[in-house]
């Protein structure tokens, strides 16, 4: 059974300050994310979507021990500083010291890779105004987005003049690519054991 994960906006909370969400999202049980004023909540995930992020969270993990990068699950959450916003990626890189934003609590402010999983109620919203925000992150390199229901990963790359070059996956034997830590994977791999649509209401599993 698949469980929708919709990025609700609470019109009764607009207008809350960044401050007023920290000490609000400390007491809720669910996470929220938090655009200039705006929160929307996150809702519980697919299987599809918690099986895609077991295989990238159990690849790359390994990969970085004993290196200057690690890969956190979504409960980290991330701090754009120009834009006012908060999230929590669905896993996120982060390269050297982590720096915290002072003045909000257990805040990251220098991911370096973020990664979204969608799903049919997520992807507006994470292809919008997400990615759109994470952008703006200097400290950003690379921006990654994997369907849940088909085979396809959507990468974007900091490029010179913080120029960004987009680059899109949508075939088993293709090699997915995170730059920034020097990682590469099939994309088969990533969707091992994930239950995919190839056309609607038609289901297919990817089996590595």
């Amino acid at each position: 059974m698949e469980v929708n994960e919709p990025a609700v906006k609470y019109a009764s909370l607009k207008g809350m300050n960044p401050l007023e969400y920290i000490e609000w999202e400390s007491t809720q049980p669910e996470k929220n994310e938090y655009i200039a004023g705006s929160i929307y909540a996150m809702a519980g995930a697919s299987i599809n979507h918690n099986t895609i992020q077991s295989n990238l969270i159990g690849s790359i993990h390994p990969f970085l021990k004993g290196k200057d990068c690690n890969i956190y699950a979504s409960d980290l959450r991330v701090f754009v500083k120009s834009k006012e916003a908060f999230f929590y990626p669905d896993a996120t890189i982060v390269c050297g010291e982590i720096e915290l934003a002072e003045e909000f609590k257990e805040t990251v402010k220098n991911p370096s890779v973020v990664f979204e999983i969608l799903s049919p109620s997520t992807e507006h919203y994470d292809m919008g105004k997400k990615f759109f925000n994470y952008m703006q992150i200097d400290t950003l390199k690379e921006t990654i987005a994997i369907d849940s229901r088909e085979m396809n990963i959507k990468i974007g790359r900091r490029k010179a003049n913080n120029l960004w070059a987009f680059e899109e996956l949508t075939q088993a034997n293709q090699i997915f690519a995170i730059e920034t830590i020097q990682f590469s994977i099939s994309v088969q791999d990533i969707y091992d054991q994930v239950k995919l649509s190839a056309t609607p209401g038609e289901n297919q599993t990817s089996n590595a």
